[in-house]
């Protein structure tokens, strides 16, 4: 009992220093994202984007949404209207500013505040939904993924991005090192409270597949009634898009299935993934790219 109300008071602390690291930030949101992800950020939303697969005039549920990327990407690409969640009235702010830059985004898109493990909205509303970087700050990961879950229609498509860990040892031991030395410096250049911010994500990230490995967040996913989970390793690992179906219309996910996903998870090299049947090309790097 002592031990599980320490985790919550942990993941309750990690929550509120992001919140804190996170509200002066918006100006320079999108550059620094950038540069923490060695400049592939903007091709991992492209990615995670392209395997949502929406069609025009469905409704996108985007949370996380910070300063609008994502959604204005989901707007461009497929003609559907974007709810956007952020929890920081800071990110909105800065995502409302830019929307009102582009009347067909500022027409499509809809800002929410909110929390993700308590959306306002009923149940399977949506028909898909996306979330970006997310759940390494919240208490619960598991339960946050069935309230996402809730909120989206049988069939539709959970989509998410997340920085990862390279596999292989030297270039796990330079993605340390960047992250540990080169990104606070490399942030320093954009504000003070950048540079905190990389010296935060240095330690975050590799805490929370620590906590909760690739296989342990495959496992929730199906837990929160997912089917047909796909991970995508991309830059070496560096960033992870996964991406599957709610349950309810066509083919059940087996248990095999999901032993299969497991150990492609785990090998890491094979088949690369496919969206609708299609085929992805291979990377150089063994991952699957979207062209």
């Amino acid at each position: 009992m002592e031990d599980a109300v320490a985790v919550g008071i942990e993941a309750a602390a990690r929550k509120d220093e992001a919140r804190a690291l996170f509200a002066p930030l918006p100006r320079h949101y999108d550059l620094a994202a950038a540069l923490t992800s060695f400049g592939q950020d903007p091709r991992w939303r492209r990615a995670m984007v392209r395997a949502v697969g929406a069609q025009q005039g469905q409704r996108v549920l985007d949370v996380a949404t910070g300063t609008g990327l994502v959604a204005a990407a989901l707007v461009r690409r497929f003609r559907c209207t974007v709810v956007g969640v952020d929890q920081s009235p800071q990110m909105l702010g800065r995502a409302e500013a830019k929307l009102r830059e582009d009347p067909m985004l500022q027409r499509a898109v809809t800002l929410v505040r909110a929390e993700a493990e308590r959306l306002p909205f009923a149940g399977e509303s949506f028909d898909h939904v996306t979330f970006t970087y997310l759940l390494r700050y919240v208490e619960d990961p598991a339960a946050t993924l069935s309230e996402l879950t809730r909120v989206l229609k049988r069939g539709g498509t959970l989509a998410c991005l997340e920085f990862g860990l390279p596999r292989s040892q030297p270039w796990r031991a330079l993605w340390h090192a960047y992250t540990k030395v080169g990104l606070p410096a490399v942030l320093r250049l954009v504000s003070k409270e950048w540079a905190q911010t990389g010296a935060f994500l240095a330690r975050s990230i590799p805490s929370f597949y620590a906590r909760h490995p690739l296989d342990e967040q495959l496992e929730m996913w199906h837990a929160a009634g997912m089917r047909e989970v796909r991970v995508r390793r991309m830059s070496l690992g560096a960033g992870v898009v996964m991406w599957g179906q709610k349950e309810g219309t066509g083919p059940a996910a087996t248990a095999g299935g999901a032993r299969a996903e497991m150990r492609d998870l785990r090998r890491g090299a094979g088949e690369p993934p496919s969206v609708g049947g299609e085929s992805l090309p291979e990377e150089q790097d063994g991952c699957a790219e979207a062209p």
